[in-house]
């Protein structure tokens, strides 16, 4: 019968790595003075979800038979003491070969030193802040009656997010046993204290002897290997505001040197060396959920300010956390969206849609509306890293509330996140709630500056609306636009125009936008007037262009041939056929109507008329510029009505039809049939001239007019 054992570390709920290689070996031969270590570091992971974790593996059946007994001490100490400043315990697994420690992701302090040295101020921040949590782990010891006798650089750890973690607990021992002996057997070591070498000393209270050791890791934090004890009489790179209780913690009488928990306290009075602003805000995040609603506002919005003078690995691995639980957890409001944003520029896009994107889209369906209002003002610092997905069916729905929000200031924060948020938004949110949505408050909203957003933002998203949608709502809104009494939302019509000016059919520009910009030329402000004429000199020379060009479909059609087509030569008749009778021209097509209806589902866009005005030659034909309501109304006033034209939409004189657009210099310089007044350039005479020719050809049976310029694209290829 076969007995199958089951394999421990295959059920480990952790995987065990190699060993993570130090970078930068020391070669200072003090270093190797000390003895073996009892844990070799491994680097490994949790099974459930990658978490990575530090793996502390110690040989069992070793040559020291002490070594196996201080492993086991250090094992059930750190599994009894649980503190933020030790070393985090998770698990331990024991074999027959060997025994694990699993604890938090840790770097030893001495290899940690070694790639990032401590130098400038940032350096000094960062070992105050280390030093703080030193002080208050042995502060906790001492509370619990507790010595830890091996304090050192190979019992101190760092995590990820720079806090210094306390370890090496093997030696712990009550404070009632005494100072321990050295071991047989173990050389002396600088950093030892003096008493242990020479007794009559005294021993002074329990915790001196780590205090010394203290004195002694500080000086290696800035200066490297302790080389021996009399190297201390040197400062070397210590920085100033630690000489002083650096030097009461090297003290040779036990007795003068002080506690942790009174050094802690004199360390942070103003000016002294932990009364930095790191160790400020690090100290705030741990009582965070703890402290007033008014001192969290203050400290988060202040918090922005001061995030570049903090530490890098300390921004993502600490503050981050924190202010992603306090967003999440309701123990801050929205002050504290700006730093979380700013911090987690530094994430990877797949870490960022991890951790950072989940917490958004619950925090855009959350009432608050300043948390809303944040979330909009920052929304450019985020908007590149949303799913499409995501933004289309769990964002936009809860932003959508914002156009009928009763906060004007929420209203014009959410048209202008529509620039942002369209491209993200599929093709049926695009196509008919956000242009209804934005309509609405371009055409109802009592505040001007609102209209004009709504204008602009019209403006800037028209490419980006399907082609059916852009047809029948673009050029009307715009041209609504023209007549808000809100000056600076005409000009930003007039702005959208020109931004959309690829987006219109030469029917359109003729029919739609030239009238609405022709109206603004008599605008009241000259900064509109003066964009009218900008604006209509475009849309005419891309009219032009396009006649010139015979694009228009009409003109082939009424030629008897597609545009571009090459010419058909007509079929010849066989010899001694009697001469075919001359074919009658074919009648002359009507030319296409302007669609002036809009589907019914638009609102009252559908009843607007587009403005139709003739050349203004005096202040009394322009007509009285649109005038501002009396108290503001949730829709615009009506339209002013038109000037009379004079004649019919057929007769020659009619604004758009016998007009001359190409003058610039003179609304009223109109040919005739004598040809071209004097001074006229080669262009226009051969304008003229085309003209003089299509007048000819319909002549005679059907009674067409001699004057009068021919219809867009009908004119007769040479």
């Amino acid at each position: 019968m076969w007995l199958f054992s089951r394999d421990p570390v295959r059920d480990f709920p952790f995987e065990l790595g190699l060993p993570d290689p130090d970078p930068d070996p020391d070669p200072d031969p003090a270093a190797d003075a000390a003895p073996a270590p009892l844990w070799r570091l491994l680097r490994g992971k949790r099974k459930a979800d990658g978490a990575p974790v530090s793996v502390f593996a110690h040989s069992l059946g070793t040559v020291d038979a002490a070594a196996t007994p201080l492993a086991r001490a250090a094992l059930r100490r750190l599994r009894s003491l649980r503190h933020p400043n030790i070393l985090g315990y998770l698990d331990s697994l024991e074999t027959e070969q060997c025994l694990y420690l699993v604890t938090e992701a840790v770097t030893p302090l001495r290899r940690h030193l070694r790639l990032r040295p401590p130098t400038g101020d940032l350096g000094e921040q960062e070992v105050a802040w280390g030093l703080h949590q030193l002080l208050t782990a042995l502060s906790f010891l001492g509370d619990s009656g507790l010595v830890h006798h091996a304090l050192g650089l190979d019992a101190v750890f760092v995590d990820p997010g720079g806090d210094w973690k306390l370890g090496g607990l093997e030696r712990v021992a009550a404070t009632s046993e005494g100072v321990p002996p050295r071991p047989p057997g173990v050389p002396p070591r600088p950093q030892d204290p003096p008493e242990l070498s020479d007794s009559s000393r005294g021993q002074g209270e329990p915790w001196a002897g780590d205090m010394w050791r203290l004195g002694c890791l500080i000086w290696e934090v800035f200066n490297g290997p302790l080389p021996r004890p009399g190297a201390l009489r040197s400062f070397g790179k210590l920085p100033a505001g630690l000489v002083p209780p650096f030097c009461e913690l090297v003290a040779a009488e036990p007795s003068a040197r002080p506690g942790p928990g009174q050094l802690l306290q004199r360390l942070q009075r103003p000016g002294a060396f932990l009364a930095c602003p790191l160790v400020h805000t690090g100290l705030f995040l741990e009582q965070l959920q703890v402290r007033e609603a008014p001192e969290r506002r203050t400290f988060l919005q202040e918090l922005s300010a001061r995030l570049d003078a903090l530490p890098g690995p300390f921004r993502r691995h600490k503050l981050l956390p924190r202010l992603l639980a306090a967003l999440e957890f309701g123990s801050a409001d929205a002050s504290a969206l700006p730093p979380l944003l700013k911090v987690a520029k530094v994430l990877d896009p797949p870490e960022y849609q991890e951790r950072i994107v989940p917490v958004i889209v619950r925090l855009f369906s959350s009432p608050d509306r300043a948390l809303r209002m944040q979330l909009l003002q920052q929304l450019e610092d985020y908007v590149e890293f949303l799913p499409e997905a995501t933004v289309d069916a769990q964002i936009f729905p809860h932003v959508a509330h914002g156009f009928l929000d009763t906060n004007p200031a929420i209203r014009e924060q959410t048209v202008k996140s529509m620039v942002l948020l369209a491209p993200k938004l599929g093709e049926g949110r695009r196509g008919k709630e956000l242009p209804r949505l934005l309509l609405r408050v371009q055409a109802g909203d009592a505040l001007g500056p609102l209209r004009c957003n709504a204008t602009l933002c019209l403006g800037r998203l028209g490419p980006l609306l399907p082609p059916q949608t852009r047809q029948r709502v673009l050029a009307p809104a715009l041209a609504r636009a023209t007549r808000d009494p809100f000056a600076p939302a005409r000009a930003a019509a007039v702005a959208a125009f020109a931004a959309t000016h690829g987006c219109y059919s030469p029917q359109e520009c003729a029919t739609r936008v030239l009238p609405a910009l022709c109206a603004l030329t008599a605008d009241p402000h000259p900064g509109v007037r003066q964009q009218a004429f900008r604006a209509i000199r475009s849309f005419l020379d891309q009219l032009e262009a396009a006649a010139e060009s015979g694009g228009a479909p009409e003109a082939a059609r009424l030629m008897g041939a597609e545009a571009g087509a090459p010419p058909q030569t007509p079929p010849q008749a066989p010899a001694g056929a009697p001469p075919a009778p001359p074919k009658e021209a074919p009648p002359e097509e009507p030319p296409l109507e302007d669609p002036e209806g809009w589907d019914d589902d638009w609102g009252s866009l559908e009843d607007m008329e587009l403005p139709r005005s003739p050349p203004a030659s005096s202040e009394e034909d322009a007509g009285a510029p649109p005038q501002p309501p009396g108290p503001p109304l949730p829709d615009p006033p009506p339209p002013t009505a038109p000037p009379p034209a004079g004649k019919d939409e057929e007769g020659e004189g009619e604004w758009g039809v016998g007009g001359e657009w190409g003058t610039e210099d003179a609304w009223e310089a109109l040919p005739s049939q004598q040809g071209p007044p004097p001074g006229t350039g080669r262009r226009q005479r051969e304008q003229q001239r085309r003209r003089e020719l299509e007048a000819k050809r319909r002549g005679g049976p059907r009674g067409a007019p001699k004057t009068g310029p021919p219809k867009l694209g009908a004119r007769k290829l040479d």
